[in-house]
């Protein structure tokens, strides 16, 4: 009986949960019914996927309730990810203004996005930001993860206390450390902040960087080594290793795994460095001579310049454009270093 009550609510319910949803999106695009469409395109997909719960098969009921349960992070990622990723591209041909565009322009935001000397240099100096970082805080992550399991007392202190600035807002940070380099910390020879010229402004946001983010990096590096057995270490002290061949020999090998996580963490998260680079130089800083240009965004990164472009300058198709580059960059470098890593991890 229950079969029977399936096989003829199931269709209805699925038929009226699709009409409710194509109506609602209809009333979206004419315009109308501002009111209703939204609980409509609620209520429309809650009874579509109520009929595709009920339909009568043994066989796939088991992967309909799993698409169900799973529905709703699919969604959310297909909105704010894929969707808008498809969109970007496509907007990036165009002359989109934001709103609306008029007509497809081919290659021509791409082709004056290479002609753009600010937009050159600020793939360099990112570029320089990402290898100084995905260095420097691995370094210091991995030395700090060492003090703090190596038995010092009031380690937990330690551990709370270095991973405190990650819990500051990136824009609060800056502005902090900006008031510390302009009254605190200046070049000693002419009374000149750091912040003033560019080379130093560059090497100032690495500093405010690391210090922020190393914390972070810490922790990973303190999981993975309290993870080593401790009847490996406890052996190759009975060998004679001493401390540096432990470290070198038995530890860093056999947290192989974590290095390549950090490695991978640090890499996307400089190359995507905004709100630091915004509020500590809002990319200022001066460049005498590049590409017979002088450029006044000196410490202006990748995702600043992509941001300066669509907002500042209200030209938002380029800017799109800039973000399809980006995105390939990133895309790129990272699988390049996964691959990189996974292949050291095997041979370690």
């Amino acid at each position: 009986m229950n079969s029977v009550a399936n096989k003829l609510l199931s269709p209805i319910l699925l038929i009226a949960g699709a009409a409710m949803v194509i109506i609602s999106l209809i009333m979206d695009f004419a315009g109308s019914g501002s009111s209703l469409r939204g609980p409509m395109l609620v209520i429309g997909i809650l009874v579509f996927f109520a009929g595709l719960y009920l339909f009568p098969t043994q066989k796939h009921h088991r992967k309909i309730v799993y698409v169900i349960f799973l529905f709703p992070l699919l969604f959310t990622f297909a909105v704010t990810v894929i969707i808008p990723l498809v969109l970007g591209i496509c907007y990036s041909f165009t002359d989109w203004t934001g709103i609306r565009f008029n007509s497809v322009v081919g290659l021509t935001n791409y082709m004056t996005m290479f002609k753009d000397p600010a937009f050159i240099w600020s793939i360099l100096i990112t570029f320089i930001f990402v290898v100084l970082n995905m260095v420097l805080i691995n370094l210091v992550g991995f030395l700090l993860a060492l003090l703090c399991t190596s038995g010092i007392k009031g380690g937990g202190f330690f551990r709370a206390s270095y991973f405190l600035p990650n819990l500051i807002g990136g824009i609060v940070l800056g502005y902090i450390w900006q008031f510390v380099f302009n009254n605190v910390i200046i070049d000693m020879t002419d009374n000149i902040s750091w912040l003033a010229r560019s080379k130093t402004a560059l090497f100032a946001i690495v500093v405010v960087y690391i210090w922020q983010y190393a914390g972070y990096i810490m922790l990973i590096y303190i999981t993975g080594l309290t993870q080593i057995p401790g009847d490996v270490l406890e052996a190759a002290k009975i060998d004679g290793a001493n401390p540096a061949q432990t470290l070198f020999k038995v530890k860093i090998p056999m947290i192989a795994s974590t290095i390549t996580i950090c490695t991978f963490l640090t890499l996307t998260s400089a190359f995507k460095q905004f709100d630091v680079n915004m509020a500590l130089t809002n990319g200022a800083g001066s460049v005498a001579n590049f590409m017979g240009n002088y450029l006044s965004n000196g410490t202006q990164m990748l995702a600043l310049n992509i941001y300066n472009t669509a907002i500042s300058k209200n030209n938002y198709a380029l800017g799109q454009a800039k973000a399809v580059f980006f995105f390939i960059i990133l895309a790129v470098v990272s699988l390049i270093q996964v691959r990189v890593s996974n292949k050291k991890e095997v041979e370690l």
